[in-house]
């Protein structure tokens, strides 16, 4: 009975230390006593950032409204249509009346079941259900429930040091573009904000890779510059900054990791990952348009109707 109980714990305690870096949530013995503070951008030189666009809240870091942008023909995106998020699992009852205040009528979940177990359900206001709609992360649960759940270094090391860390991100934005099932999940996110008229919000885990994804593709969809719509992504590192650092202090204080560093490249959104994915993107389909067209599958009446709907 002691031993079963033992392991009991350790299971407990390592899908624990999973869920802080896979899922963007921290153990017990890691939380902040609040949410942590935005702290200066990493990419300072493209990364955009604007305070009055962030959705404070306690339960989640990386809230956001998507518009406030100038398209390239001196038009702005319409603010309060379309949100960005992280997990919204562990949201206070103050967050869900904030988003309540929102006027939200669908919210879109791209977390893979395995992802929705450990973190939990979204906790949304009363009558709004979340639409599962999960793209894959390519086996990056898997991965870290191995490195981290061993607590040995050298196989943290082997696993996650010299560029593989940073190699399997690259993989995981290579099935933005190949991978059809996410493709079809991409597309379907687009169309149902051409054709809703009220406030959308979609989110994945830490609100950066798949998320942030959708988002370039909707701010250069509807005319926002390409190095606007990057800063747009970027700016996932200045939001959650301070809460991954001390994911990485947690990792380090519970003894799962001796270089919680390793985990970085797994953290952050970076220009290469997206450089990646457009690269595939010109490699598949020749290019931006060819990948919305014969990729996504959106029609021309699909992609005015988003420009009418997000651009004032």
């Amino acid at each position: 009975m002691r031993i079963s109980r033992a392991r009991t714990r350790t299971r407990t305690a390592t899908g624990l230390a999973i869920s802080a870096l896979a899922l963007g949530t921290l153990p017990a013995w890691a939380a902040p006593s609040e949410a942590a503070a935005p702290t200066a951008p990493r990419h300072t030189a493209t990364a955009s950032v604007t305070a009055g666009r962030q959705v404070p809240l306690q339960g989640a870091v990386n809230v956001r409204d998507v518009g406030g942008y100038r398209t390239y023909d001196g038009e702005r995106v319409r603010e309060g249509r379309v949100y960005r998020a992280d997990g919204l699992s562990k949201l206070t009852d103050t967050d869900v009346g904030t988003l309540a205040g929102l006027g939200l009528t669908k919210v879109i979940d791209f977390r893979v079941p395995a992802e929705v177990q450990y973190d939990g359900v979204d906790r949304l206001p009363a009558g709004l259900s979340p639409t599962s709609r999960p793209v894959t992360d390519n086996g990056l649960f898997t991965r870290l429930l191995t490195a981290i759940g061993s607590r040995d270094p050298v196989k943290q090391e082997e696993m996650l040091g010299s560029g593989k860390a940073v190699a399997f991100m690259r993989d995981v934005y290579r099935t933005f573009v190949t991978d059809a099932a996410n493709r079809a999940q991409f597309a379907a996110t687009l169309r149902d904000i051409a054709a809703s008229r009220s406030p959308l919000l979609y989110h994945c885990t830490s609100g950066k890779d798949r998320t942030g994804w959708t988002t370039y593709l909707l701010l250069r969809l509807v005319g926002v510059p390409e190095r606007t719509a990057a800063g747009d992504y970027l700016a996932s590192n200045t939001y959650r900054a301070a809460y991954d650092a001390k994911v990485r202090e947690g990792l380090k204080q519970g003894g799962f990791m001796q270089n919680p560093a390793l985990i970085i490249p797994l953290q952050e959104v970076r220009a290469d990952y997206l450089d990646t994915a457009l690269t595939e993107v010109t490699q598949r389909y020749g290019g931006f348009s060819g990948y919305l067209t014969k990729g996504l599958g959106l029609d021309t009446r699909t992609i005015l109707q988003l420009r009418d709907r997000m651009v004032d």
